[in-house]
């Protein structure tokens, strides 16, 4: 970013001005504005043209957006900056930044604000206080709570961009799938106890049904977005959608493939999830999907579609295809191979790590084109 120098000229360096006949300042207090304009403009140096204004860019979001295990951790591991939230350099902030920056849009440089956390649900973007779940490095006594990511971006009427991923958290998603895991154990392909428990509600695996948590989670979405135009009332508003996690057929998933939607618990051994509630979860995601890009265009923003893209890149797909790791995974060796939720401790073997459905460079590699030809647009 340029800086211009405003600074006056040290005393004693100045000319002293010239005293003019009074004819003549006569006619120069006669004379009409614009002529003084233009004499000022025609007289500016080409030196002292003002740089550009950055395009000030704040990227909120959830572990999708906020890359995990995918490229360097950012900040580095063993800085005192770290906060737990596992923002890494190859997550599609990052890498839309970088294109944006090799070619600036209209000219103006992009200053990226990535505040976006691993385990952040909607309300943490608006309203609540985060406490991050990094398993990596944790200092003994935890990692510290934080403020709403919309103050930690220090959104305001300066804001250009804001863009939003977030929302599989508020539907618990997560401990969704864990459920769904343990309740296909021994089951057919085609049953569907996952499904069937979250649609009734009730005690056996959480006490709030799934429609509850749709209109739940569509009150917050639109709460949140409301917050975030007060916030930065200038600001283009870009919401980010998930991909393909769970594919639509399941009849090609590999029940004991812990690459994909299987898993090894210790004390259990080997545990998946039925083809049945797969498919079931391909709709919830496919419905948190409506729900956020349906807020999105009745506030009047951009929504990034990034399912339809993802079509065939699930995780249950080869490894050169997915774009989704499952279970266990290709991941930076900094992540670990064990993931304990209360008593269940999940573990991968040969050199996998605990990726647990999430996106891999793939992803977001793809999702960054895609961001930053949405970020175009709002500014052209």
């Amino acid at each position: 970013m340029f800086r211009i120098d405003m600074t006056r000229p040290a005393a004693g360096t100045r000319k002293r001005a010239a005293t003019l006949p009074a004819r003549a300042r006569t006619l120069i207090r006669r004379a009409v504005p614009g002529a003084l304009a233009t004499l000022m403009l025609v007289a500016a140096a080409p030196g002292t043209a003002a740089a550009p204004e950055p395009v000030r860019w704040a990227a909120l979001g959830d572990s999708y957006t906020a890359g995990v295990f995918v490229g360097d951790p950012s900040p580095a591991l063993g800085s005192p900056d770290r906060d737990g939230c596992d923002r890494t350099a190859g997550a599609y902030p990052y890498l839309a930044a970088g294109r944006l920056a090799a070619d600036p849009p209209s000219g103006r440089p992009v200053e990226l604000s990535d505040v976006s956390c691993s385990g952040a649900d909607i309300a943490d973007i608006d309203t609540a206080r985060q406490t991050p779940i990094s398993p990596v490095q944790p200092p003994a006594g935890g990692w510290p709570d934080m403020p709403p990511q919309i103050d930690r971006a220090g959104l305001s009427a300066a804001t250009d961009v804001v863009t939003i991923g977030v929302g599989t958290n508020s539907l618990s998603l997560g401990s969704m799938f864990l459920s769904c895991l343990l309740v296909g154990m021994g089951r057919p392909d085609d049953a569907t106890p996952c499904r069937d428990a979250f649609e009734n509600g009730g005690p056996l695996l959480d006490p709030e049904s799934i429609e509850e948590k749709y209109d739940r989670a569509a009150r917050d979405y639109a709460t949140m977005l409301a917050a975030v135009h007060r916030r930065a009332p200038h600001a283009e508003v870009i919401t980010i959608g998930y991909p393909t996690i769970f594919p639509a057929d399941a009849s090609g998933c590999d029940r004991h493939d812990t690459t994909e939607l299987a898993a090894r618990i210790s004390g259990l051994g080997l545990v998946s999830v039925t083809h049945g509630d797969i498919a079931w979860l391909n709709e919830v995601t496919t419905r948190l999907n409506q729900i956020i890009r349906t807020l999105t265009e009745l506030s009047g923003d951009t929504y990034v579609d990034t399912a339809a893209a993802g079509l065939g890149h699930d995780a249950c797909r080869p490894a050169a295809q997915k774009w989704v790791e499952g279970v266990c995974g290709a991941a930076g060796p900094y992540w670990p191979d064990q993931l304990t939720s209360g008593l269940l401790t999940l573990t991968c073997s040969d050199g996998r790590r605990t990726t647990y459905v999430h996106p891999n460079a793939a992803f977001h590699a793809h999702v960054a084109a895609q961001v930053e030809a949405a970020v175009r647009a709002v500014l052209a």
